[in-house]
């Protein structure tokens, strides 16, 4: 069965551009590779972008760029995708050309959040070169991960579990009958996760970026203290993917958690456990944190 191996990308709707240079280059280390009035393309690793921000009248999560293998399993997807009622358009190449990608389809999630599978993104023939000398975890792992506030939790096991192949990593529960749901689809611990938060609007609350040192996230964590960017959570260890990290805000009203050390997944061994908490240290919240988002 054809399934989805990483995240790709991310595309951003922003209304301040310049305040989303200065948070992804000085604060994360992203290397900005278009630098326009009305577009920031954005690397972190050998591909020729994994972050495309665009000036819009509105900030958003615009589209979450999933990778496949090739063009039968993109078919076979979007075809899977069909049957289970989802209304699935067939990019043109024009619009493949503008993703830099070999082959796009594109639908939209229970909830409305556009998603992209696609394959061939294109690479670079330039080193990446970060402005904070940052070298991110990629490869076959993806770009990172996303999570996501939902209503209809199962709605998300279907498309996530019996559509797209993501299998599970864990539960954490945070509250009374309601639990997070971390999968993956690759070695990275989660690539997608979601949780039910009925009194909040649906959508991305945060996208993670991992580097390789410590140290990387340390000097981002000090910059972010003396105010490059509002802190959400504060310095901590997550329970089930073992990731060190902090949570900032960012131009666009999501988070990015900035991390280092993640689990990875071996599915010849993997047995999914439950968690009670979701760090065994630190996260805690700040003044910064909307007050209806639930203790994930």
């Amino acid at each position: 069965m054809a399934e989805v191996t990483s995240l790709g990308y991310v595309v951003v709707d922003a209304t301040d551009l310049d305040a989303w240079k200065a948070y992804a280059c000085d604060l994360l280390g992203l290397q900005a590779v278009v630098d326009t009035p009305d577009r920031l393309l954005l690397r972190l690793d050998e591909k020729a972008y994994r972050l495309d921000v665009r000036r819009a009248d509105t900030d958003a999560v615009a589209a979450i760029g999933w990778e496949v293998k090739g063009q039968s399993e993109l078919e076979e997807l979007a075809a899977a995708l069909e049957s289970n009622g989802y209304s699935v358009k067939r990019a043109d190449a024009e619009a493949a050309s503008r993703r830099q990608v070999s082959g796009l389809v594109e639908f939209d999630d229970p909830e409305g959040q556009r998603l992209e599978l696609f394959w061939g993104l294109g690479e670079s023939t330039e080193r990446f070169v970060s402005p904070t000398g940052a070298r991110f975890v990629t490869g076959t792992g993806g770009a990172g991960h996303i999570f996501q506030f939902v209503h209809d939790d199962d709605a998300y096991g279907r498309l996530y579990f019996g559509v797209l192949g993501f299998k599970l990593s864990d539960y954490i529960d945070f509250g009374p009958g309601m639990a997070g749901t971390f999968t993956h689809c690759n070695e990275r611990h989660h690539s997608f996760a979601w949780a039910p938060a009925p009194q909040m609007p649906p959508g991305v609350g945060h996208l993670m970026f991992e580097v390789d040192d410590l140290d990387l996230v340390g000097r981002a964590w000090s910059k972010a203290k003396q105010g490059a960017a509002p802190i959400i959570m504060q310095f901590g260890k997550h329970t089930n993917d073992e990731m060190l990290s902090f949570y900032s805000m960012t131009p666009s009203g999501f988070q990015v958690e900035y991390g280092y050390g993640g689990k990875l997944i071996d599915d010849a061994t993997w047995t999914p456990a439950r968690y009670d908490a979701t760090s065994y240290w630190g996260h805690e919240f700040t003044e910064h944190r909307d007050p209806n988002e639930p203790d994930v």
